[in-house]
């Protein structure tokens, strides 16, 4: 069988490598068409139509300035699809992007098979329209979406948290906190893991922020997290900290505490057990917060509140994100035994027990490959 993924930003990437490795598992003949970053042709064995840090735009302004790219990536797509006239088109989230190459792909017979739901419990719900349209299947990562699913007329399938499994295995390979400081020439000093996005317009809003919030604990040493498609020259035109890449994990397991960027980095800080502030700065306005509030569906934007049903990490966004309010936020979180810092990590454990230990990809990858089967000529 012939495939043709697209994953737009780091998270994606990650995931749908993981897919294509657990198709390959089963579909030993299969082939790969994607747009997307270096996991996904490591897994694949052929580069991307389009890398990601050439799709990876963030907000309605970046969007605007960037149009005519997003408007020649979206024609690359469907013109890559075309061409490809794969048996399946698997979009992976991003679904501003997927939603309409998954247009082009109904248009033409090709099943869709959406792995990584959008969060359209969160905004834009009426989104689910256009699925109903579309979508074949809907592999959902998140246990209650099934249920909004169906109280909106379409079926979507639980196949687990492929997070779970990708964070335990990162963690059981980790080095030994020695070894991480000698690799990275860091010194002897607890740490604070600053993890301030993907995208380059995310990253330049929350670092600073990050960074004087850190600082205000002079124990401790702050260390970014870089994203794998944001170049060293980058950071450096915002920050001189110590910088790690490729080892976003190992940093989260020997890590104090961490301020994390809203997002599946939230998720990872938690399977980690690392102890979190969110922080989300963008434009920093009251108004935009305002907005935000009356435009979102859920009462939390950090995933592991959102899965717990109530508020397990704290949430500074937009005005709140402030040095002196992420500083008052973090303080308890670094104190050992202190209610903040234990309330926290309970809830991290009540978490991964409702996300279930269920293989995502390869369940993903077998629900895809049946449902080939059954729907192919003579089945």
């Amino acid at each position: 069988m012939h495939y043709f993924l697209i994953a737009g930003e780091a998270s994606g990437d990650l995931h749908a490598a993981q897919l294509i490795q657990a198709l390959r598992h089963i579909d030993h003949d299969a082939r790969f068409t994607f747009l997307g970053g270096d996991l996904m042709a490591a897994a694949a064995g052929t580069p991307p139509l389009i890398h990601y840090r050439d799709m990876a735009f963030m907000g309605f302004s970046e969007v605007l300035r960037h149009l005519p790219q997003v408007l020649g990536n979206l024609r690359t797509a469907r013109r890559g699809l075309r061409h490809a006239a794969p048996d399946a088109f698997i979009p992976v989230d991003y679904p501003s992007f997927n939603l309409k190459v998954a247009k082009t792909a109904a248009a033409a017979g090709i099943p869709v098979y959406y792995y990584i739901s959008p969060k359209l419990w969160a905004w834009k719900a009426w989104r689910v329209k256009a699925i109903r349209r579309t979508v074949r299947r809907m592999l959902a990562i998140f246990p209650f979406e099934p249920a909004w699913y169906a109280a909106r007329g379409f079926h979507a399938d639980y196949v687990g948290n492929p997070s779970v499994a990708e964070i335990d295995a990162a963690l059981a390979a980790a080095p030994p906190r020695e070894d991480f400081l000698r690799e990275h020439r860091l010194r002897d000093r607890p740490i604070i893991a600053l993890l301030p996005g993907s995208r380059r317009g995310e990253v330049r809003a929350n670092l600073p922020v990050m960074e004087q919030a850190a600082h205000r604990f002079a124990q401790y040493r702050p260390v970014v997290a870089a994203a794998p498609g944001l170049d060293d020259a980058f950071y450096a035109s915002l920050t001189s900290l110590p910088i790690v890449r490729g080892a976003t994990y190992p940093l989260l397991r020997h890590a104090r505490a961490a301020l994390v960027t809203s997002g599946t980095a939230t998720l990872e800080a938690a399977l980690a057990a690392t102890p979190q502030v969110v922080c989300y700065r963008s434009n920093g306005s009251k108004l935009s917060y305002d907005i935000m509030r009356r435009i979102l569906n859920v009462d939390h934007v950090a995933l592991p509140n959102i899965i717990a049903g109530h508020t397990i990490i704290p949430e500074m966004l937009l005005h709140e994100c402030t040095p002196e309010l992420v500083a008052h936020r973090l303080a308890p979180l670094l104190r050992e035994g202190s209610p903040e810092r234990t309330a926290q990590l309970d809830g991290y454990a009540a978490m991964r027990a409702t996300l279930g230990t269920t293989d995502a990809a390869a369940t993903a990858a077998r629900i895809i490959t049946d449902d080939l089967a059954a729907s192919a000529p003579g089945a």
